[in-house]
Order: C-alpha cells, then sequence, then structure tokens
C-alpha cells in the first residue's frame, strides 16, 4: 500500500470521526425544542433526527460541491491531503471543546477555519496552497451573518402570527395540537441538518480523493460516500448531545410548543433554502437564532441574554480557533512526516 493511499484513508477516517462529533454535537439543532416542549421524548427525538439526518444527506450535493472546491485549492499528493488532515483535526478539536462546556458553537464554520488555517501555514512552508477568498466571503461570511438575522427576524414573524391567529384559542387544547405540529418541524430541522453537515463532510471525502488522485472530479460526489457520511452522521445523532440540547431547549428561554414549531420552522425553511443555494451554513446559527426571535415576542427579558452572549463569544472564537488549532496540527504533522 502506497504512502499516499494511507494519507487518503487517514483523512477520510478523520473526516467520518468528524462527521461523528458534529452528529452528537449537533444533535441539538434537530431536537431540543422538541424536548424542551415535551412534543417527543428525547430517545423518540434522537431515533428521528438520525433518520432524518441519513435522508437530508443525500439530498446536499449542492453544498458538498461548495465545500469541496470553494474553499480552498491544496496542491494534489501528500502536501494537500496534510492541509486536509490538520483542518479536519481542527474542526474535530473545537468541536469537543464546546461539547465539553455545552456551547453550541458551528461545526460548519469550525472546519472552514481548520482547512483555511491549515492553508495559510501550508503557504509559509512554500506550498502551493490556495485560500479562495472570494469563495470565503461569498459562500461562508456573508451567510454566517445574515442567516441568523434571518432566523431571528422571520422566527419573530411566524410567531406573532401564531399569536394573532390563536388568540382565542383554548391554551392546553393549542399546546397540545402544537406539540403534534411539532413531530414534523423537528423531522423537518433534522432532513435539513443532513442536506447541510453530511455534505460538508461528504465535500472533504472527496476534496482528499481528488488530492490523493483517486478521483477526478471535486464536485462529484459518488455513492459510497454519501451513504458513508449520512450512516455515520446518524450514528453521532443518536448518541445524543445532552450538554447542548439542555443549552437551547432550556437556558436560552423556556419554550412552549407554539414558540417551538415557529423556531424549527424557520430554521428548517433557512436550511433548505441555502442547501439548494450551495450556501454552507450553520445549523446552529439558524436554530438559536430562530429561539432567541421566537422568545423575544413574548417580551425581550423572556431571552436569557448572558447565555446567548456566551453563544455568540463561541460564534466569533470558533473560525480562528480552529484555525490555530489546525495550523499546530499542520506543524505537528509536517515536523513528523
Amino acid at each position: 500500500m502506497s504512502a499516499q493511499l494511507v494519507a487518503v484513508l487517514a483523512v477520510i477516517t478523520v473526516a467520518l470521526v468528524f462527521d461523528y462529533t458534529n452528529g452528537f454535537h449537533d444533535a441539538a439543532n434537530a431536537i431540543a425544542t422538541s424536548v424542551s416542549t415535551r412534543a417527543l421524548t428525547p430517545r423518540a427525538g434522537l431515533i428521528m433526527a438520525a433518520l432524518g439526518n441519513f435522508v437530508g444527506a443525500h439530498l446536499g450535493g449542492h453544498v458538498a460541491a461548495t465545500v469541496g472546491g470553494g474553499i480552498i485549492d491544496p496542491p494534489t499528493g501528500m502536501g494537500g491531503l496534510g492541509i486536509v488532515f490538520a483542518g479536519v483535526v481542527g474542526a474535530i478539536a473545537w468541536n469537543l471543546f464546546t461539547w465539553y462546556f455545552g456551547l453550541p458553537s458551528s461545526s460548519s464554520h469550525a472546519l472552514f477555519g481548520g482547512l483555511v488555517g491549515a492553508s495559510l501555514c501550508a503557504v509559509w512552508f512554500g506550498l502551493d496552497a490556495k485560500v479562495l477568498w472570494s469563495g470565503i466571503v461569498d459562500k461562508v461570511l456573508i451567510p454566517m451573518v445574515a442567516s441568523p438575522v434571518v432566523g431571528f427576524v422571520l422566527g419573530g414573524l411566524l410567531m406573532i402570527a401564531i399569536m394573532w391567529t390563536f388568540r382565542r384559542s383554548n391554551p392546553r387544547v393549542l399546546g397540545r395540537r402544537f406539540r403534534r405540529a411539532q413531530t414534523v418541524s423537528a423531522a423537518a430541522m433534522a432532513v435539513g441538518h443532513g442536506m447541510q453537515d453530511a455534505a460538508k463532510t461528504m465535500g472533504i471525502i472527496v476534496l482528499a480523493l481528488y488530492t490523493g488522485g483517486y478521483h477526478a472530479d471535486k464536485t462529484d460526489i459518488p455513492e459510497w460516500v454519501f451513504l458513508a457520511c449520512s450512516t455515520v452522521l446518524a450514528l453521532g445523532t443518536y448518541s445524543g448531545g445532552w450538554r447542548i440540547i439542555r443549552t437551547l431547549g432550556r437556558k436560552i428561554i423556556d419554550l412552549d410548543p407554539p414558540q417551538g414549531f415557529a423556531a424549527e420552522t424557520v430554521a428548517a425553511g433557512v436550511l433548505f433554502t441555502t442547501s439548494q443555494l450551495g450556501l454552507p451554513i450553520s445549523t446552529t446559527h439558524s436554530i438559536t437564532s430562530a429561539i432567541m426571535g421566537v422568545g423575544a415576542t413574548k417580551r425581550l427579558s423572556a431571552v436569557r441574554w448572558q447565555v446567548a452572549g456566551s453563544i455568540l463569544i463561541a460564534w466569533v472564537l470558533t473560525f480562528p480557533a480552529a484555525a490555530i488549532i489546525a495550523i499546530v496540527m499542520y506543524l505537528l504533522t509536517h515536523w513528523l512526516f
């Protein structure tokens, strides 16, 4: 077995490890609101989220193509594989750190930060690695800022519409009906998460295959990559992510079923739309901002802004922190090999 094939297999392995950590890190995105309103039991919610992730992964080809060919352009061969390896390890490390502290940060932006950091470090060593800044600005940074704003505004508007439409309804009957409706909105969130987050791992694997000389097109996704990434993401999701579920479901705001339905519906809509446009956004940003927008319609003090501030700090730190970890990892692998 050649050294280059071993390197390709190593990158695929760490990519699937990232996929798994993404699953348990972001399981909260799909089910936290439904669990907190008791629309779903935790175990039923995780099963549904895992199945939704599996289905959504097969619909995320546009996002995978963006990740594979629109973020960085590494050189072919061992040098390029080292960049991708270090970038993914940086993302995994940041995922584990934020999971430990229960912070719903973005696995997506951790991945992009890791790839950019490793690429910039490789350039310093004389490799012909390129960071595609125009693609990062257009397809990562602008959506990164815009999607939470859209989620917050639309979450508030939908909640206002629900409150006005059902203003004369019996609260107990209304809660029961919206709990049932939440099974649909949570399922949509799970599919949207698969469309976004499994697709990013697919893009990484295809990028590794292309860089290693085992695939001819960075935007063409083989079927086995779809199956591998969707299965691993589903397994990671089923393993849970209770620390972050508690943060999203209870610490930001005490949600009732109509609020949970509104937040999930808006977040799912944002994920479906951006996936079709090939924009790799954060599912975490989408659902968290929607929860805040929904909560703000009750009263501004209903949102625990101190918790929201901690989440915001994690968002801001994600890209550079993952980049720094990836740089350290690249230096280590460069020194060892």
